[in-house]
């Protein structure tokens, strides 16, 4: 498999599609709006799926495909490489783009708790697994 060229397309597209969202993402949060990071995560995802073949960009969700079998070993753990890598490329960009004083780190709001934010992620990333796997 790793003589295939649509292998090495696919770890591409994983690599390209992650950082696109989430260099796009980082900049959105720059943004004075709360939520600026949401909408433009959701549409960069849309137009991602539409224009690279709705690659998995999260390697929560490529984790949750190799763990049921639904993704092979060589092919799964490629593209969680590859997703870290676009990861921490488009952080550095952003890091590299944007004013010094620019604050990308995410806060949980007064009226929640480090414990429910935590939740309310992980109830986000398993409909998102589940929306895949349907």
């Amino acid at each position: 498999e790793l003589r295939s060229g649509s292998f090495w397309r696919g770890v591409l597209a994983e690599a390209v599609a992650t950082l696109i969202f989430v260099g796009v993402v980082l900049g959105a949060s720059a943004a004075p709006e709360p939520l600026a990071p949401a909408l433009a995560g959701g549409l960069v995802a849309g137009g991602l799926a539409c224009t690279l073949g709705a690659p998995q960009a999260n390697p929560a969700l490529t984790l949750a495909l190799l763990c049921t079998r639904k993704l092979g070993v060589l092919r799964g753990v490629a593209g969680l490489l590859a997703q870290c890598a676009g990861a921490v490329l488009a952080s550095a960009a952003a890091r590299l783009a944007l004013p010094d004083d620019t604050s990308l780190v995410t806060r949980v709001t007064a009226a929640g708790t480090a414990g429910q934010a935590l939740a309310w992620e992980t109830f986000a990333t398993f409909q998102l697994a589940l929306a895949a796997f349907a």
